[in-house]
């Protein structure tokens, strides 16, 4: 990983929901490295999303993130390091 900025990998085992954080989606440019990921947004629609989808999940109207499985779902989460000069 180059200079200013940082990569963390999130997995959710199958059938794991986890609520949605948006302190922890900030500023990160998301990547489904394995797997698939549903989206659950606060009206109550689900969008799902396989391996190679982009997304940025920084101030969505979500509730959760799920895998639906039928194994885990791999997200690789790429983001500034809040310590380089053009973060703010």
């Amino acid at each position: 990983m180059s200079a200013g900025f940082r990569r963390r990998e999130v997995v959710l085992a199958c059938g794991e929901v986890r609520g949605y954080d948006v302190a922890a989606w900030h500023d990160a440019i998301v990547w489904v490295q394995g797997g698939e990921v549903e989206l659950e947004t606060i009206d109550g629609t689900w969008h799902r999303f396989g391996v190679g989808a982009v997304l940025c999940l920084a101030g969505l109207p979500l509730r959760v993130l799920r895998s639906p499985g039928p194994g885990p779902v791999t997200l690789v989460a790429i983001s500034r390091d809040r310590a380089d000069s053009f973060s703010g």
